[in-house]
């Protein structure tokens, strides 16, 4: 879950770091999942589909894949197509906002924590640890049941769950970085930390804390997914992937495709999240990466 970026190099340029990731099998496949999904979710919000993600037409009750309704409809008629683009929607706005809160509040803690050390340090490391005695999904349960159920709530708790992470990939190469050659000159010259970490440290962790951010919200989808199936993710009428599948699970035998739409969504968003992640994390190595 952690990603490993060698920060000992200057890392790549933006259109090297393009060029690279257009040749990585696994960043092209990761891409295009991701995007496919993306697109279906920008659909849904749009309101462009051909049919809503909540109105009810008892009529067309359990029908299967075709023309009209792609992935069939469920038990109460509504497009499953609709409902899977409009989950995808739900799980990626609840898993960029819970990532984007723990990249800020994580990096922030990491960088100060492994710049200054001392007792900042110390009480960042505690809190970081105490945190991480517990298991992610337990946690993330307690914090979710705790408050009133909403989206936000809800990408809170993902956030808290995920913030130690990007403490602990923040302080390691920030406690490198410290004692190089171009830092220490910086110091020298009078520059204060702040300018020091905004434009020698900063820029030199950015590669590791872009890949985390992938593989952090492949997980988050999943958190975000696993919290709707037992009932505390993104509330109803709005549809989620979790809860989806929840109530999928009694029609498995006579409308499978129910079930089957939400977790190919899942599973393309998740796997397409690590593999981009993967092409990442070649296309920022400093030392040309690879071709997988």
């Amino acid at each position: 879950m952690t990603a490993v970026v060698d920060v000992g190099r200057v890392a790549p340029g933006r259109h090297t770091i393009l060029r690279r990731t257009l040749r990585s099998r696994t960043g092209v496949i990761g891409a295009a999942l991701v995007g496919l999904v993306v697109l279906a979710a920008l659909a849904s919000l749009l309101g462009v589909l051909p049919h809503d993600a909540v109105t009810q037409v008892p009529a067309q009750r359990l029908r299967g894949p075709s023309g009209e309704h792609w992935f069939g409809t469920d038990q109460f008629g509504r497009d499953v197509f609709a409902r899977a683009a409009g989950g995808a929607a739900s799980s990626l706005l609840v898993a960029v906002v819970a990532v984007a809160i723990a990249t800020a509040v994580g990096t922030a803690a990491g960088v100060v924590a492994g710049f200054f050390g001392g007792w900042s340090s110390r009480v960042v490391l505690g809190v970081t640890n105490v945190l991480f005695a517990f298991p992610p999904l337990l946690l993330a349960l307690a914090l979710a049941s705790a408050f009133d159920r909403t989206w936000l709530t809800v990408a809170a708790a993902i956030a808290t769950v995920y913030t130690p992470i990007f403490v602990r990939v923040a302080r390691g190469p920030v406690l490198a970085l410290r004692e190089a050659e171009f830092v220490q000159a910086a110091t020298v010259l009078g520059f204060s930390p702040l300018r020091t970490l905004a434009r020698h440290v900063l820029p030199n962790i950015a590669p590791i804390l872009i890949v985390q951010v992938t593989l952090s919200l492949s997980w988050a989808v999943l958190t975000e997914a696993s919290l709707s199936f037992l009932g505390l993710g993104t509330p109803p009428p709005a549809p989620s992937l979790g809860a989806m599948v929840l109530e999928a699970r009694v029609l498995v035998n006579v409308a499978w495709w129910s079930m089957a739409a939400p977790g190919v969504v899942i599973v393309a968003l998740v796997v397409g999240l690590n593999l981009l992640g993967d092409g990442l994390r070649d296309a920022l190595d400093p030392r040309g990466g690879g071709n997988s």
